[in-house]
């Protein structure tokens, strides 16, 4: 379903550590609800981040004594979904009234054959596809990128990208994860897998490196015939930082990161 006409923002951003991240998302779709904006962010993570769902028993799958000793850093999402290793790859963030799309399964469907096409235009030596329906899959269930849970782009059967979602009031942010390469192994080394599980990358697929600029610009030009047309790429608006503030607190403590 393409979503009614909207005014998009296009923030190409730069890299920033995953507290910083969360927050600026949470600030977009404080915007989204409450003026009725509409935002497509592509960003990377410095340094390299594990992020947990919102709802996820990161406590009781991950040894936070393991992750501490590595010195990885690790934030909690503001939404659902399973644990992503933010490393070799592009993370792309939409907020926008949620009525534009006729819900969330609308707006899961739509973005994502976004980037389906974005990948498409990319990979030309493997075999792309959506995944089939969606079925309950609970937070427990290991890292995000183990297996397909429905409506996920994959590449030669494996799961590319991870996406997850939150409502808030009348508006939505959906944000998901583009492997550019394969590093996830190392969350299934943090959650006690024995051994590494196969998977696919954007990289593998088109036989070279595929990086941060190559995968955004694929995004930008996919992006209006599934979203509608793209405003010109603006820096971090200064309304959008000051809210971000707000949310910065919650997402560096630590308390808020291992909850659960």
């Amino acid at each position: 379903m393409r979503p009614d006409p909207l005014s998009w923002s296009l923030l190409i951003d730069a890299p920033r550590p995953g507290w910083q991240n969360m927050a600026i998302d949470s600030a977009l779709l404080d915007m989204a609800d409450g003026e009725g904006a509409a935002f497509l962010r592509l960003y990377s993570w410095f340094p390299y981040c594990l992020s947990f769902g919102r709802h996820e028993p990161a406590t009781r799958r991950y040894s936070r004594a393991e992750i501490e000793a590595r010195g990885l850093d690790c934030v909690r999402r503001p939404t659902g979904g399973r644990a992503v290793w933010h490393a070799r790859e592009l993370t792309y963030a939409v907020a926008a009234p949620l009525a534009a799309f006729g819900g969330l399964h609308g707006a899961y469907h739509s973005i994502h054959q976004m980037l389906a096409a974005a990948v498409g235009s990319i990979v030309v030596n493997g075999q792309l596809a959506l995944a089939g329906a969606a079925r309950p899959l609970g937070p427990s269930a290991g890292p995000c990128f183990a297996e397909p849970v429905g409506g996920e782009v994959l590449l030669d059967g494996h799961k590319v990208i991870g996406s997850a979602q939150l409502r808030q009031g009348n508006a939505f942010l959906q944000h998901g994860s583009v492997l550019l390469e394969d590093d996830q192994a190392l969350v299934g080394i943090l959650a006690g897998y024995s051994a590494p599980r196969e998977r696919a990358s954007l990289s593998a697929g088109m036989g070279r490196m595929v990086g941060f600029g190559e995968m955004a610009q694929a995004i930008v030009q996919a992006a209006p015939g599934l979203l509608g047309p793209l405003g010109d790429e603006i820096a971090l608006p200064t309304s959008v930082a000051a809210r971000a503030a707000h949310h910065a607190e919650r997402f560096q403590d630590s308390a808020w990161t291992w909850q659960r």
